[in-house]
């Protein structure tokens, strides 16, 4: 079976090979208009969203509006589809690097530290040396390559080039994921609409400065290999080859087990669901996959996992961890909760239509049944384990190569065999190609249901991403003054000292952690909470009076700890405000520093002068 993209298209003449570049210059010259017009002073709770000029929305219906109409015409040159998917990247993960002068998320700047303590370590450090942060040592691939590329760019810090790393890391997926879809297909509409649809629906936000950012491209790119390389009629070929082919995903698999602790897990679901199908029952690189894991496990990642395992247990088939809901869980305020909603939306709606692609198109459910075990294959994982509350997002974000796949079958026409006469050939790729030649009104009729309902799928899916992928910049975004602030006080903290904050949501929060102690009161346990609430100034100094000299105990409050505090319905800005208030008039504290940011603030040492 094959379907009519395999029968060679017409040949178009000049004017239509060209004719896709106009929409995309078109919605890129909107785009670089929007980023010089977009005041991101207006953030506020719906993100992103509510601070992005108008004509930003006008280039990416542009955009989609061209992508589908390049697509879906078999005549067209399958590099104009690339060129929308690359345009498609800009729009989506170089906006906010372009925009916000500071790179975005706590988590990427914690990552940073990670980096920087281990090159002024010069090694790996024990739970002894570091705490609860030796586990970034247990698992340091992604820190030690890092280390290696900051020092080779000759670089102070990766904050240099970490607010780019969502399109790099995007377009580390684009190569494995076109793999992969060509294993199924020669029909290059349905390729680069899955392509597409990914993107859109990857709003997930693991695509930041992170070990699991590398490790999941990793993951495309074996099974990648073991789809085109490990089938039957691959192994037939040729072993030397299969040789070859093994050496290089033992390399990719090495590379995930020492930099992210669930990748190797999802991996290794996936390769065992491979194996459940005829075309690929070759074990060796789930043995391989298994064996590397657990060596891992039993050596360097051994004193993290002794510690960690009865918890893990006890986890197992705790589904309701993953939908937990209360203090600190639950989006609180208009645009938290719509953000929330539109990222269920977009995944749902991926969702579905994949449900869809399956039904529909009963030869892709024969030829492309290894994707579809592979998408499959990382719902038991939400069983698991709730990953920090988090499994579900993972387990869609791994779900999405085989999902965006089906998807995109579901938006396309029925694929259709060249064992059909000749004449339905014809008819069918009038219907597809929309070339005017199918006069019917019946054919019309379908012909206009396939072209705009779909676009209106494909464009509703983009537009919504961008509430789902930066509806909480305002969490995520920390201006230059909040980072003068927090970089002004780990410049003058003595080692051996304390910070006090409210949360962990704020730039450099981790920085000089081996010297350095960190203590988030909304991490403690809600009663007493409820007691700094009540009396700020007295019990957070009583938190704080354990500190000799020379070190220092510093309470830190900044705009990204408020809005954190706020958007996830810990304390609302009155309670925050108040807890200030307290510190502010109280004679125990004296104020170091503020800006428009933040404020900081050092609790007064008896037994000498205070600086």
């Amino acid at each position: 079976m094959t379907d009519l993209s395999d029968l060679p298209p017409a040949r178009p003449g000049p004017r239509a090979v060209a004719w896709p570049g106009v929409p995309l210059l078109v919605a890129l010259a909107l785009w670089a208009y929007a980023m010089r017009h977009t005041d991101i002073s207006r953030l506020d709770d719906y993100g992103l969203v509510s601070a992005l000029h108008p004509t930003f929305w006008a280039g990416l219906a542009v955009l989609t509006t061209g992508f589908w109409f390049t697509v879906r015409d078999a005549r067209r040159p399958g590099a104009w589809s690339a060129a929308y998917v690359l345009g498609l990247l800009v729009m989506e993960r170089a906006t906010q690097a372009v925009l916000y002068p500071t790179p975005l998320y706590a988590w990427a700047w914690k990552h940073e530290a990670v980096i920087d303590h281990l090159l002024s370590a010069g090694g790996l450090q024990s739970a002894d040396q570091v705490g609860d942060m030796a586990v970034y040592d247990q698992w340091p691939g992604f820190f030690a390559a890092q280390a290696a590329l900051q020092r080779l760019l000759g670089v102070d810090s990766a904050t240099m080039f970490m607010a780019w790393w969502p399109l790099v890391s995007s377009l580390m997926l684009l190569l494995p994921l076109v793999l992969i879809y060509r294993t199924f297909t020669e029909d290059r509409r349905l390729i680069w609409t899955a392509v597409w649809l990914f993107y859109v629906a990857n709003w997930v936000g693991q695509d930041y400065f992170s070990p699991q950012s590398v490790a999941y491209a990793l993951h495309v790119g074996v099974l990648a290999v073991v789809l085109r390389r490990f089938g039957r009629s691959a192994v037939r070929r040729g072993r030397p080859r299969q040789a070859v082919w093994t050496v290089v995903i033992s390399v990719m698999i090495v590379a995930i087990v020492i930099s992210h602790q669930l990748t190797p897990g999802m991996l290794a679901v996936c390769l065992l669901a491979l194996c459940l199908s005829r075309r690929y029952r070759d074990w060796v690189p789930l043995v391989m996959t298994v064996v590397i894991f657990l060596a891992w496990c039993l050596t360097a990642a051994l004193p993290f996992l002794s510690a960690a395992m009865p918890d893990m247990i006890r986890s197992i088939g705790d589904v309701g961890a993953n939908v937990e809901t209360g203090y600190g869980a639950t989006p609180t305020g208009t645009g938290a909760i719509a953000t929330s909603w539109a990222a269920r939306l977009l995944s749902g709606s991926v969702l579905l239509l994949a449900a869809v692609g399956v039904l529909r198109q009963r030869v892709l459910r024969h030829r492309a049944r290894p994707l579809l075990l592979v998408a499959a294959a990382p719902l038991p994982m939400f069983a698991a384990s709730s990953y920090g509350s988090e499994m579900i997002f993972r387990v869609l974000l791994f779900m999405l190569p085989g999902a965006a796949f089906f998807a995109a079958a579901a938006l396309l026409p029925k694929v259709r065999t060249l064992a059909a006469a000749a004449d339905d050939a014809t008819d069918a790729a009038a219907q597809e190609t929309g070339d005017g030649r199918a006069t019917r009104p019946a054919t019309a009729r379908r012909w206009a249901i396939g072209t705009w309902v779909p676009l209106a799928a494909l464009l509703g899916g983009t537009l919504v991403f961008v509430p789902a992928y930066s509806g909480k910049d305002r969490i995520n975004y920390f201006p230059p003054q909040e980072v003068a602030l927090v970089r002004q006080l780990f410049d003058q903290a003595p080692g051996g000292s304390l910070v006090v904050a409210a949360n962990r949501n704020y730039p450099d929060a981790y920085a000089s952690y081996g010297s350095i102690d960190h203590y988030w009161f909304l991490d403690d346990a809600r009663s007493h909470v409820d007691k700094i609430v009540r009396d700020p100034a007295a019990t957070l100094a009583d938190d704080m009076a354990g500190v000799e000299r020379p070190a220092r105990a510093y309470f830190l409050l900044t705009q990204g700890q408020l809005a954190n505090s706020e958007m996830n319905g810990q304390l609302d800005k009155a309670q925050l405000d108040r807890i200030r208030a307290s510190v502010a008039a109280s004679p125990r504290f004296r104020l170091v520093a503020e800006n428009g940011a933040g404020w900081l603030y050092v609790l007064k040492q008896s037994g000498g002068a205070e600086r």
